[in-house]
């Protein structure tokens, strides 16, 4: 396991809404048991939330999540954004994909790290070339 473990919206989805997704979810608590085993770091990324939180119930999910089980956000910076940016440069790829982009920056910047997601496709595109990350498919 990598120092740090970087949770996807996919990742986060699928732990808060675990009735709803228990294969995805089985597959998130397995990396989330290991990560905790090898006492590494775990995170979300700011703009995550973005994509997870919807206001009422479904925020209290996500918040049960984050605060049950030492998880950390950690927040957006300028050097993450601009990293993001040109990771989409590099990637050939939209702001679509910006989200994305700001996890793989994440990543990066807590590297050694592993990256839970659900879109092996784009990550795998933005992580092209970077040492030290790798990504688990939940």
């Amino acid at each position: 396991m990598a120092t740090t473990l970087i949770l996807d919206s996919e990742a986060l989805n699928a732990l808060a809404r675990a009735n709803e997704r228990p294969v995805l979810a089985e597959r998130a608590r397995a990396i989330l048991r290991v990560a905790y085993e090898e006492r590494a770091l775990v995170r979300v990324p700011a703009p995550v939330l973005a994509e997870v939180c919807r206001g009422g119930r479904f925020d209290a999910a996500v918040e049960r999540v984050l605060n049950g089980r030492g998880i950390g956000v950690h927040a957006l910076d300028d050097a993450i954004a601009k990293r993001a940016g040109s990771l989409l440069a590099r990637a050939k790829l939209t702001s679509e994909h910006a989200i994305d982009a700001f996890v793989v920056a994440t990543a990066a910047a807590h590297s050694p790290a592993v990256i839970a997601t659900g879109d092996r496709t784009d990550l795998t595109r933005l992580a092209s070339g970077l040492r030290g990350l790798r990504l688990f498919v939940v």
